[in-house]
């Protein structure tokens, strides 16, 4: 296990963890965090962090994604694409990536040779943050446009696009996928999938920085404070506080062990702190470690090494549950499928080392994120050869009939 963390400094940190002998009459195993590697790679300030089985990917104010192997621990090279800070990187599975950036873009990459699989024009401002639903099919945006936007996966297209009154910076699908928040300021919108709507509204004190779902009804929540509150999403209640560090928390990250279901959290202040959740979680978490970077942080992960994650990409056939009743009104293709189209149009040409090609951008053959008009141009071309072919043989059956009577004739 290591904790990874970017910070305002360039630095992307790691930290492996090793869980220490629980000693007698000690009710709490303690962890030890020991300093792995600092890695230099970017020119700004880092502002996003993803982690897979096997790579770390950083997004930086500088454009550029950097790519850390973590079984070599060595650099991997960068992905160039964006014209803008990247502001948000999720992996899905070990095989896919997906950036979004300032420049209103979303890639989806390919996370095996490092090809941008698929640009699109996402959001007509900044692109604040996205989430990928559990089953790999579908993903929410929220940009500076004043929009929450739905995403085909399957055909890499836009599915719905719902106003909403304020610039969203927090988009987060539940473990299950059955809900999503948005985040806004210091208010987080809990919505349920069936109904596609606001099922209700949890005010946080002040504003909103980091959300990650402790269960599929439980959100754990970090501000501009150094407190973090614990909200249950049905009766919008505040289960627990506690103080976490002495500056703002920035970041929020959770996973389980066998033993542990744990929170990471990374603060301003420098401190990287793990925490044992308690089943009741009313219960405020006891702290296992903490590790001091002495760096302002901006962004976390955690890299466990676990065997190869199954998931990848979904089947072209899947279908699409509907993530908002605003459906994709005719009038409004430029915003769906026209808009994609124009991302490609505007997107660069191509992307630099980590395997990255020229036409990088062109979908893999027979990739599941090819475009619906694609798929129909092809079927249309195909048919139209088809029936060239068929023609030229009529053609030639006639012209030896002709023969044949002229034959008989004589």
């Amino acid at each position: 296990m290591e904790l990874v963390a970017g910070c305002y400094e360039q630095v992307l940190f790691g930290f492996a963890v090793h869980p220490e002998p629980k000693a007698s009459g000690d009710p709490e195993q303690k962890w030890t965090p020991v300093a792995d590697f600092t890695h230099h790679a970017h020119t700004a300030s880092l502002s996003a962090v993803a982690v897979n089985s096997r790579f770390v990917v950083t997004g930086s104010k500088d454009e550029t994604i950097h790519i850390y192997d973590m079984k070599k621990k060595i650099d991997h090279g960068a992905l160039v694409h964006h014209n803008g800070t990247i502001t948000c990187l999720k992996f899905y599975g070990n095989r896919h990536l997906i950036s979004g950036a300032e420049d209103g873009l979303i890639c989806v990459w390919d996370a095996k040779k490092w090809e941008c699989l698929k640009s699109i024009k996402a959001h007509k401002g900044h692109v604040t943050s996205l989430s990928i639903h559990p089953s790999g099919k579908l993903a929410l945006s929220v940009g500076t446009d004043k929009t929450l936007r739905t995403w085909n996966l399957v055909e890499g297209r836009s599915a719905f696009i719902k106003n909403i009154k304020q610039n969203a910076h927090i988009v987060e699908w539940s473990p299950r996928g059955e809900r999503y928040v948005v985040v806004i300021l210091n208010k987080i919108d809990v919505y349920q999938l069936d109904t596609a709507s606001v099922s209700g509204t949890i005010t946080n004190g002040k504003r909103i920085s980091s959300v990650t779902f402790l269960s599929e009804s439980v959100l754990a929540v970090a501000g501009d404070e150094e407190v973090v509150r614990v909200f249950d999403c049905d009766s919008l209640v505040c289960l627990s506080e506690f103080k976490a560090h002495e500056n703002r928390v920035k970041d929020l990250f959770s996973f389980e062990t066998p033993e542990h279901h744990v929170i990471v959290t990374a603060s301003s202040d420098g401190f990287i702190k793990m925490w044992k959740l308690h089943e009741d979680k009313k219960v405020s978490p006891c702290l296992l470690c903490e590790v001091n970077t002495n760096a302002r942080l901006t962004c976390l992960g955690v890299w466990l090494d676990r065997a190869t994650d199954t998931r990848e990409s979904p089947p072209p056939d899947a279908e699409t549950p509907p993530v908002s009743k605003e459906e994709p009104s005719k009038s409004n293709k430029k915003e769906s499928g026209d808009e994609v189209q124009e991302g490609e149009r505007q997107s660069k040409p191509g992307t630099k080392k980590c395997g990255s090609t020229g036409d990088g951008d062109k979908p893999a053959k027979g990739n599941s994120l090819v475009s619906a008009k694609k798929r129909k141009t092809v079927e249309m071309l195909g048919k139209k050869g088809n029936s060239l072919v068929t023609a030229k043989k009529r053609k030639m059956v006639e012209m030896l009939e002709k023969k044949k009577r002229k034959k008989k004739k004589m």
